[in-house]
């Protein structure tokens, strides 16, 4: 009964940060959750990516994608991720971006806000995945995410 009332508690509070037209941060993610109903709260995912320094390759990169092309073939054509690990473009086309199982508070913030909010890549193409955008430190990131744990 306590858990119940527990609850009811948390959904009050999410509908008066997000409900009076102004911009709550649940707003933005139950938003995305109701379109998206397979995204569900995940303490780790495992995920890969496309870095870019220019905010411009990364539209072609995403363009590439949308269009249909291999998320691995993407990756070795754009990501600079080879310059900073030293990574040859063969080794880059084989790990395809991947960056592995990731659990919450290991990412860089702007990345793991986004990465957590994707669902995983199951049942999509790679011309109608959802894919994430994230600016850091590193540059441009076209993050999705393989699956949810």
């Amino acid at each position: 009964m306590a858990g119940k009332k527990k609850a009811e508690t948390k959904s009050k509070d999410n509908k008066d940060a997000g409900g009076k037209g102004g911009k709550g941060k649940s707003q933005g993610i139950s938003e995305q959750k109701s379109a998206n109903p397979k995204v569900r709260g995940a303490q780790s995912i495992v995920v890969r990516h496309i870095l870019c320094e220019k905010h411009s390759k990364k539209e072609e990169a995403l363009a590439k994608l949308r269009a249909g092309v291999d998320f691995k073939t993407v990756v070795a054509e754009f990501s600079t991720e080879k310059i900073r690990t030293g990574k040859t473009k063969i080794a880059l086309l084989i790990a395809g971006g991947a960056l592995g199982l990731k659990s919450k508070g290991t990412l860089e913030p702007e990345f793991e806000k986004v990465a957590f909010e994707l669902p995983a890549f199951n049942g999509y193409t790679t011309a109608n995945y959802p894919y994430g955008e994230a600016k850091t430190q590193h540059g441009y990131h076209i993050i999705a995410v393989d699956a949810r744990k």
